[in-house]
């Protein structure tokens, strides 16, 4: 087991150094002069003023260093926690813009993950033995993880916010409040999380309950089950089996979905204007904003890995036949 998952942190950290490496280099890559950008916004007319502020920031942020001197100072930065400061919002520290935004992110997609995942495989559950849901089921959700996410958010912030007035469509909470721990301001924070979080709920649900539909018919099927019910064995029992086989598959499927589902939340951020790390990118990328983007991306890239590492170990719990493969390949 020991080998098993120290081959596992190997992969992941050459995985990290990869991603990291590429996210350093697409801002980099990106048309346009951040420093430039802060300059226009400074609205100086006088000729010796901008060059000295133009000289300033780029000494500020190494850009007059040539690239494999950013590079080595960013890996160097980076060890220490240091992201840079933002170039959108200076001189604020990219690690505090960042934390401002990832409780939001999160609130959004663990339960939406979560739930999607728990509810869609009961559902797919029942749906493959019983018929009338599963006529229901089916379609409804072919539909559900065909739409992306951004449509699906545009529909219900039009149909549940704008004709039925039921959610607030912009923003993370009303600007007449201030953050606080008191019940005014955590229920307005709910009412205005419900439309994001329905959206990502649903998209995931089709396609977990598809799944998980697919392999219990399958599992019913199989031998085991068929000599389980010769045997004389009671059809709940069968069914439990079904499901405890069915539901490794939709484990490592998660695993999979994972960069989707959180791709998927960025996309639904921006539609509702939801103060997360998707707003966020949008307004890196809209500034410019090289270390908030980095920032950002290193977040994300950094919550996938280890999001993966701990289902990996999940499988390995749940799954004898891991661990005894694991056994016989250490014997």
């Amino acid at each position: 087991m020991r080998q098993y998952f120290g081959r596992k942190l190997l992969i992941y950290g050459l995985t990290f150094v990869v991603a990291v490496t590429v996210n350093w280099m697409i801002p980099r890559f990106m048309p346009g002069d951040p420093v430039s950008s802060m300059v226009a916004r400074a609205n100086l007319t006088q000729p010796e003023a901008v060059e000295t502020m133009r000289a300033y920031y780029t000494d500020l942020f190494g850009f007059d260093q040539p690239l494999w001197r950013q590079y080595l100072n960013f890996w160097a930065a980076l060890l220490h926690g240091d992201f840079g400061i933002s170039i959108w919002v200076f001189p604020t520290p990219v690690r505090t813009v960042i934390l401002n935004a990832v409780p939001y992110t999160l609130g959004l997609m663990i339960p939406a993950i979560l739930l999607s995942w728990v509810v869609g495989n009961r559902f797919g559950a029942f749906a493959a033995r019983r018929k009338l849901l599963d006529n229901t089921l089916l379609p409804i959700g072919y539909v559900l993880t065909a739409t992306p996410y951004m449509w699906l958010a545009v529909i219900l912030a039009w149909a549940l916010g704008v004709i039925a007035g039921l959610f607030p469509v912009a923003g993370g909470y009303s600007f007449s409040l201030q953050p606080s721990w008191s019940a005014t301001f955590l229920l307005d924070l709910l009412h205005h999380w419900a439309l994001p979080f329905l959206s990502l709920f649903l998209v995931a649900l089709g396609g977990w309950a598809i799944g998980m539909r697919n392999m219990i018919i399958y599992e019913l099927e199989s031998d085991y089950a068929n000599y389980l019910a010769a045997l004389g064995a009671p059809a709940r029992l069968i069914r439990r089996y079904a499901f405890r086989n069915a539901v490794l598959p939709q484990v490592t499927g998660l695993a999979l979905q994972l960069g989707v589902l959180v791709a998927g939340a960025l996309v639904t951020e921006i539609v509702f204007s939801y103060p997360g790390l998707g707003s966020l990118i949008l307004k890196a990328i809209q500034n410019q904003d090289f270390f908030l983007l980095q920032g950002a991306f290193m977040f994300i890239v950094i919550g996938v890995l280890v999001a993966n590492f701990v289902i990996d170990i999940v499988y390995v719990v749940i799954d004898p036949r891991t661990r005894a493969g694991m056994a016989g390949a250490q014997a």
